[in-house]
């Protein structure tokens, strides 16, 4: 099966670099949110990042216009009728993911897959949701979506080997790398990643170091690009949390038990950049 016109359900950091590297690739895209102003929010973004490239010379003015107008913003879902594939870009909430395919399921054509970029809510509990569990994958970008080469593929119990195939061909397509996770909570890299994070705030929480010579040892002594308290307050400490709630709940181990301090911030609303503080702080 070939993808020619790609849903993006969700305009934000995710879903924008979903939309944006997907027309860049020559797809046609119909990116939804749930109002105006959060679609025009999400073209303005992808705008403002191929205005960058355009200035670097990695792309003409004429290139980013024509990029643009292939992303048709909607905020009806019933716009996703003509597309051949679908990437859920919500928030990480079951309830939530569960109603937009269960929408997604009644107006897209029947011969339309369905994926979600879930970072670690299980694949074939989603693909419950529908009436189409054998055209169901997980397609899990990595934040920011156009630099990151990779994206994990995680096969529901139910995914076809078509549907498979047709998610390895795009991502392909996006100039992606891909590996194959199985449908195991946090999947292959948060079930990594985020113990990683969630043990260096144990680390800050004790008292071992300070958060600046947590991250400046992860990544002078280890090669690491980012140190895991900057990664968390770049992927957001909600998220990082939730994902931890998941790994604990689903497999039941203490060692995946979130850091109370964590916990701490998060109720605090200090999420990371995106609410200007997290483990460090933000100016605009």
């Amino acid at each position: 099966m070939k993808v020619n016109t790609l849903g993006v359900v969700g305009a934000g950091q995710m879903g924008g670099g979903i939309a944006q590297v997907a027309a860049q690739a020559g797809l046609q895209v119909v990116l939804h949110d749930v109002n105006d102003e959060l679609t025009r929010k999400g073209i303005g973004a992808i705008d403002r990042n191929l205005g960058r490239m355009v200035e670097k010379g990695k792309l003409t003015a004429s290139q980013q216009k024509e990029i643009v107008a292939r992303i048709q913003p909607v905020t009806d879902l019933g716009a996703m009728r003509s597309v051949d594939l679908t990437v859920e870009a919500a928030t990480e909430n079951l309830e939530i993911k569960r109603k937009i395919f269960s929408k997604l399921d009644e107006v897209t054509p029947p011969s339309a897959i369905l994926a979600s970029n879930t970072s670690s809510i299980s694949i074939t509990t989603l693909a419950g949701s529908t009436r189409r569990p054998a055209k169901f994958v997980g397609i899990h970008f990595m934040n920011p979506v156009p630099v990151m080469k990779l994206v994990e593929i995680i096969r529901g119990l139910l995914t076809s080997d078509e549907t498979y195939r047709a998610a390895l061909d795009l991502c392909a397509k996006l100039g992606k790398e891909t590996v194959t996770a199985a449908d195991s909570p946090g999947f292959l890299i948060n079930r990594i990643l985020c113990p990683m994070i969630n043990e260096a705030v144990f680390a800050l929480e004790g008292g071992i170091a300070t958060a600046e010579d947590i991250d400046k040892a992860m990544k002078l002594g280890t090669n690491h690009p980012m140190g895991p308290l900057e990664l968390a307050d770049f992927v957001g400490l909600d998220t990082c949390l939730a994902i931890m709630e998941i790994l604990h709940r689903d497999l039941g181990e203490d060692k995946f038990r979130p850091a109370p301090l964590l916990r701490k911030y998060v109720a605090a609303g200090l999420f990371g950049r995106k609410s200007g503080r997290g483990f460090y702080t933000y100016t605009k």
